[in-house]
């Protein structure tokens, strides 16, 4: 098993409890972390505390949700140094009188977190610095999770003008800024990305990106889907860049602690077996995709990743039958056994493994190596530590700025305890950084497959159980909350889930990885220049079909 930094303490609920003190008004547990129901007004006393004195500085998501009584928000706090250290801080809200303190003077991320809780179910933040839609057009009218939202009602949503971001205040006398839209529709924005960017001469001064073009319900689809069976096959289509199984574990992982499902042994290796492929095959694209941005590398660079990817693809594709859309994990395990014959499907997995070493080394030649890419890469896309940190950073994005957090050691699932592997870094902080460390990455995943390959080719023949004994209709308790991640292509993949009682989730949050990434690239790339900001937005990694869900 990896080892990683000495765990931060670990607060005790006791100690979380005498430190907010008063202002908690009740307990509200959730499955793996304590709860405390607190006033609106005293949300960010609360979390300063929290994250000053207890040390939880990760605030990894932020969930509002409607009762019949009440409005809600949760600040799913946990600790970089201590990932399983977890506490919920659950704010309630009159339905008359919807307005509860904001969190982002204390957790940046909240800012993003926040407007997609305003803009989508209408509770207003008070102290938000700019708290307006972020899924829907500012002239939407109503909030479509809100209980009173009209469904059939025609919206009419007119194009507003394009206003310059900076105020009055902000302008220098001496100097003509220039306002540009990078996107929605641009090769360099990886999908319909619209960046507002205001300029001063050449250099960055103000950035804001404009995401909603792409939202799809996926959280409104599942929240109509059984557990059992018709959630699974959507979190293929969340990250859909070779991403699938990792984002099908994010679920099967949440309801099997839900519904104490427990996995057997032989699935769980699949599953890391299979997880870790598409983790090479989406490294693999977004290496390609990062060339390509930087110095219009095509013919080479672009075309080896995707030469490669294609192998990885074809053997995802003989072990689920598909080659994006998987749909190959299942609540309790997967779907079917390896692919017969088994020799063939190792054999070939076996020469992809073989061959890759000089294949990474061919990469470094063409890229890390390449003087123009280090121009482009080294000292651009500062992201500090800290900064990451405080807008819940993760992956390899927080990875590239120093940050050891993965959570396949941190908060152990699957067959990853169980195997020798190392949480790549880098110190840097830059856009090259971020690109070493998935290369890195690539590799320590090729230790991992080669290590479930070995036990998959030796495990007994009268032992291959692939699924548990799952109930036919999964109903958890009622009021049953939790949240649980897995730690994705791209950082950490969240799912918050809240039972009523029936076969069908009330509530379905997803806590997308590039949805909190992206909010960090302002801090990249102000006072830097043009193409610094296409090279830090590709360092990212983003889906939009994952920031919009």
């Amino acid at each position: 098993m990896s080892t990683g930094l000495e765990k931060e303490a670990e607060t005790s609920v006791d100690e979380i409890a005498e430190l907010i003190g008063e202002r908690a008004i009740a307990r509200d547990d959730h499955l793996n972390a304590p709860g405390f129901v607190i006033n609106p007004a005293d949300v960010q006393d609360v979390l300063f505390d929290l994250r000053d004195v207890a040390g939880y500085d990760h605030c990894s998501c932020v969930t509002a949700q409607q009762y019949a009584d009440r409005y809600e928000t949760i600040y799913h706090l946990t600790k970089y140094g201590n990932r399983t250290d977890e506490v919920s801080i659950v704010v309630p809200t009159t339905l008359e009188e919807p307005v509860s303190q904001s969190g982002e003077p204390v957790y940046r991320t909240a800012d993003w977190h926040e407007r997609e809780a305003y803009d989508l179910i209408g509770i207003e933040y008070e102290d938000h610095p700019d708290l307006r839609r972020i899924l829907l057009p500012e002239t939407w009218q109503g909030h479509p999770l809100a209980g009173d939202y009209d469904q059939t009602k025609p919206q009419l949503v007119t194009l507003a003008e394009h206003a310059n971001p900076l105020q009055a205040d902000h302008h220098d006398t001496e100097s003509e800024t220039m306002f540009l839209n990078i996107g929605p529709h641009h090769p360099a924005t990886h999908g319909v990305l619209h960046v507002k960017t205001v300029l001063d001469g050449e250099t960055v001064v103000d950035v804001d990106p404009d995401i909603g073009y792409l939202h799809r319900c996926e959280e409104q689809m599942c929240q109509q889907g059984t557990y059992r069976h018709q959630i699974m096959p959507y979190p293929d289509r969340w990250d859909y860049v070779s991403s699938g199984l990792l984002n099908e574990w994010a679920y099967a992982r949440a309801i099997e602690d839900m519904a104490d499902i427990e996995v057997p042994e032989y699935a769980q290796i699949i599953r890391t077996f299979s997880a870790e492929l598409c983790r090479i095959a989406s490294h693999m694209l977004a290496l390609g995709t990062f060339a390509l941005d930087v110095y219009g590398e095509f013919t080479a660079t672009f075309q080896y990743t995707f030469r490669d990817r294609e192998v990885v693809q074809d053997i995802l594709e003989d072990l689920t039958g598909q080659r994006m859309m998987f749909n190959y994990f299942r609540v309790g395990g997967v779907a079917w056994d390896l692919p017969e014959p088994r020799e063939e499907f190792f054999a070939k997995t076996r020469d992809f493994l073989d061959e890759l070493p000089a294949k990474v080394e061919e990469y470094n030649d063409l890229i890390t190596t390449n003087e123009i890419f280090q121009l482009r890469c080294v000292d651009t896309g500062i992201l500090e530590p800290d900064v990451a940190k405080q807008y819940g950073c993760t992956g390899p994005v927080a990875r590239g700025s120093g940050v050891d957090y993965d959570l396949r050691r941190d908060d152990p699932y699957g067959y990853y305890p169980n195997l020798e592997w190392d949480v790549v870094t880098e110190d840097g902080y830059d856009n090259y950084s971020r690109v070493l460390v998935r290369m890195q990455e690539v590799e320590e995943s090729a230790k991992i497959i080669q290590q479930c390959l070995e036990l998959l080719e030796e495990w007994p023949e009268d032992d291959r159980e692939i699924q548990a004994n799952v109930p036919r209709t999964l109903k958890p308790d009622t009021d049953a909350e939790i949240y649980r991640a897995v730690e994705a292509a791209k950082g950490e993949l969240g799912i918050y889930m809240r039972s009523d009682g029936t076969d069908k989730p009330a509530r379905f949050k997803i806590r997308s990885p590039c949805f909190s990434n992206l909010q960090a690239l302002g801090e990249m790339t102000e006072g830097e220049y043009i193409p610094d900001l296409v090279a830090s937005l590709g360092s990212l990694d983003i889906v939009l079909g994952e920031v919009d869900r």
